[in-house]
């Protein structure tokens, strides 16, 4: 299912907390997530743009396939044609990634990132912190109108939301994510071999 979402760089955090305040949003939280991303040992799922996440969200943990549509995405910079992701809900972290293992994935890399999330008129707004990157802005709602709706309460212009990803983000800034086995707040840990 296509991911309805509209991504915004260089964003003053504490402003947009401010507006979204004043419109009437409510915070939902503020998260630390810890995600294993897993591919194949070829890496046949990266060259097809595409992942396997287990990800454990505090109050939840999930367990997704996701890929970026579009031509040329190891290439694009300035967006894409979107997401299809499939999510579920799973019991237990280290007993999902036991499995993922005993099926022959293996762990590409090990990441946290920071999340603040509001929700107003039924669109989620998350204010996302990765390590080495400034904060940006994620707009997902149930339908491209309603994302537009509230693209332009908060005064942001429609043109400036892209579709990215946050490999692209983090390319943007001159790095590759996927260059690293492990991307925390207070550890970055190169890859050695098999860099992309």
């Amino acid at each position: 299912m296509e991911e309805i979402e509209l991504t915004y760089i260089n964003i003053d955090k504490n402003e947009i907390e401010k507006k979204l305040i004043e419109l009437g949003g409510r915070k939902i939280g503020d998260y630390h997530y810890r995600r294993i991303v897993f591919d194949y040992p070829d890496f046949r799922l990266d060259k097809q743009a595409a992942w396997v996440r287990l990800r454990d969200e505090s109050d939840k943990i999930t367990l997704a396939f996701k890929q970026r549509l579009g031509e040329n995405l190891r290439d694009k910079l300035d967006g894409d044609e979107g997401m299809y992701e499939r999510e579920t809900i799973v019991k237990d972290f280290d007993a999902t990634r036991e499995i993922l293992l005993k099926i022959g994935l293996i762990e590409k890399m090990y990441q946290e990132n920071k999340r603040t999330r509001y929700i107003l008129d039924g669109v989620e707004y998350d204010i996302d912190t990765w390590p080495l990157l400034d904060p940006y802005l994620e707009i997902e709602g149930p339908s491209w109108d309603k994302v537009y709706e509230t693209v332009e309460k908060l005064g942001l212009k429609k043109e400036d939301g892209k579709k990215f990803s946050t490999n692209q983000i983090y390319r943007l800034k001159g790095l590759d994510d996927r260059n690293y086995t492990k991307l925390t707040f207070s550890e970055q840990i190169e890859r050695t071999e098999n860099k992309f």
